[in-house]
């Protein structure tokens, strides 16, 4: 952590997060609430996410959750006003990939007007904050050979509508700070294992094994085995998103990811060998996208050295916390079907 040993970071105080509930926001509220205590944590999401989800079970009451869809300017407005945040993290966002094909419209309207709402209703609360727009790897697309390991350099090529969504939601990050001097820091993150994501391939294998194994399922269906990604824990993730914030400069773009790289398929039989059983396996039509990234393999030296971020989970350690994760849900499951 030299780099961080030369250079404080940003005083922040109130931090609003957008997404709060889902999958990497609340990791990131986890994160926040237990390293940064001093900082208040607010969260925007709509009614059925703020008042029914689990992820936020163990830090509600130390967060203060605000009903808000950024498709209504209105109510991003008031949100803003009422919270008046030093920085906000922006990563509300329809982010199921292969569902992009099939509401390809909704997924668009979504991700690039909910973000030009914020980015307007913080320009019309007359707000000042560091924004930290959280992009993903989806954006470079199928990459060709001579640009691996992706640098921010490499060009964008979408290949399904949620990437193109997320193109331009970079891209507004990118006009806002040029055209407004807004704040904004935009971080593109390759795969991480996240254990509340189920669209995520790592975690439909966790939950499929861990079903296989309480008999509740026959066997695992999956997609495309062959797709190339670099692997990183969600809780090495999210404090990746808060350095960021603390240390990179606005307009800038940083890639994010980890250092264990393998296939989709490799990933899969590493996870069988963990079961307490045989798990059959077979290719689901259904699953396969129309059209498919295949090397996710990041260069973050950039990102590095603006932060001096490094890792703190090895992948065997990612791989306990997935599994044990789903094991405990399952094992509820399985007491409810009892009772």
């Amino acid at each position: 952590m030299e780099n961080q040993k030369k250079r404080e970071g940003r005083v922040i105080k109130r931090v609003l997060i957008t997404g709060i509930a889902g999958s990497g926001g609340s990791y990131l509220a986890e994160y926040i609430v237990n390293n940064h205590p001093e900082v208040e944590v607010h969260g925007a999401g709509r009614w059925h996410a703020t008042t029914t989800n689990d992820n936020l079970a163990a830090i509600r009451d130390r967060i203060t959750l605000h009903e808000c869809d950024l498709l209504d300017f209105s109510s991003v407005l008031r949100v803003l006003e009422k919270v008046r945040p030093d920085a906000i993290f922006h990563l509300a966002a329809h982010a199921n990939v292969r569902a992009s094909f099939e509401t390809p419209l909704s997924v668009m309207n979504n991700n690039v007007m909910g973000t030009a709402n914020l980015f307007e209703a913080i320009r019309a609360a007359k707000l000042d904050p560091w924004i930290q727009l959280c992009s993903t790897s989806e954006v470079y697309g199928i990459v060709d050979l001579k640009y691996v390991p992706i640098n921010e350099e490499t060009p964008m090529r979408p290949s399904s509508p949620y990437a193109v969504s997320k193109v331009a939601q970079d891209l507004l990050g990118f006009s806002y700070f040029k055209a407004y001097k807004m704040k904004i820091i935009r971080t593109r993150m390759f795969t991480y294992l996240n254990p509340r994501r189920t669209d995520l391939f790592a975690t439909s294998f966790a939950r499929q094994v861990v079903r296989i194994e309480a008999g509740l399922q026959k066997e695992l269906v999956h997609g495309n085995l062959d797709s190339i990604r670099t692997i990183i824990d969600v809780r090495d993730a999210m404090r990746a998103y808060w350095d960021a914030l603390m240390y990179c400069e606005p307009g800038e773009v940083y890639n994010i990811g980890g250092t264990t790289t393998m296939s989709v398929g490799d990933f899969l039989a590493t996870l069988v060998s963990l079961a307490k059983k045989p798990i059959p396996t077979r290719v689901d039509p259904a699953l396969l996208r129309p059209s498919d990234v295949t090397l996710q393999i990041p260069d973050t030296k950039k990102f590095l050295a603006a932060t001096g971020w490094k890792a703190e989970y090895t992948f065997k350690e990612s791989m306990a916390h997935l599994m044990d994760y789903w094991r405990k849900e399952i094992a509820k499951e399985v007491a409810g079907k009892k009772i």
